[in-house]
């Protein structure tokens, strides 16, 4: 998984950290409703809006889909250890995650695994004939754990001291 180039991020003020902030948890908000919110003028509301997505601090705006409503899956969280530790075997791994839409979250994390991916899956065969396919293909894993969520607790973007 390529991370996204590390670009010069711009002064950000309290108005700039609040427009993120709703964004991060309501993206689809009126554009009128988010300059209230912040106590802007839509127009400038929609300048500062344009300056944090030229600047990459806005990468795009999703809708969060319930999928206990859209039938039966299983998500599963999946720490990786891969054969090898060399750049390339890291790069082969990634190519090969970004590849595959089953995946639908991978980190590189530090510590005794390599990555930790978040799955979901029509069911627990569909996820373990992703994980066997996985195995037998030449993206390098040598061990995976895998982890089946029971139910959902939290899941929400970062609150807004965080984003400041």
């Amino acid at each position: 998984m390529t991370q996204p180039r590390a670009r010069t991020s711009p002064r950000l003020d309290d108005r700039d950290i609040a427009i993120l902030a709703v964004l991060a948890r309501e993206g689809r908000i009126a554009k009128t409703e988010l300059a209230a919110r912040v106590n802007l003028s839509p127009t400038p509301c929609w300048e500062r809006m344009r300056r944090l997505e030229q600047a990459g601090l806005i990468r795009g705006y999703r809708a969060q889909i319930d999928l206990a409503a859209l039938g039966p899956h299983v998500q599963v969280f999946v720490t990786v250890e891969l054969d090898s530790h060399r750049a390339e075997s890291f790069q082969i791994f990634e190519r090969v995650i970004a590849r595959t839409e089953a995946v639908t979250g991978c980190w590189a994390i530090g510590g005794g695994y390599d990555y930790l991916m978040q799955v979901v899956a029509r069911d627990v065969a569909a996820f373990q004939d992703l994980m066997d396919g996985l195995l037998e293909s030449r993206a390098g894993l040598r061990r995976y754990f895998s982890y089946i969520v029971t139910k959902p607790v939290k899941d929400q973007p970062p609150a807004a001291p965080l984003l400041g």
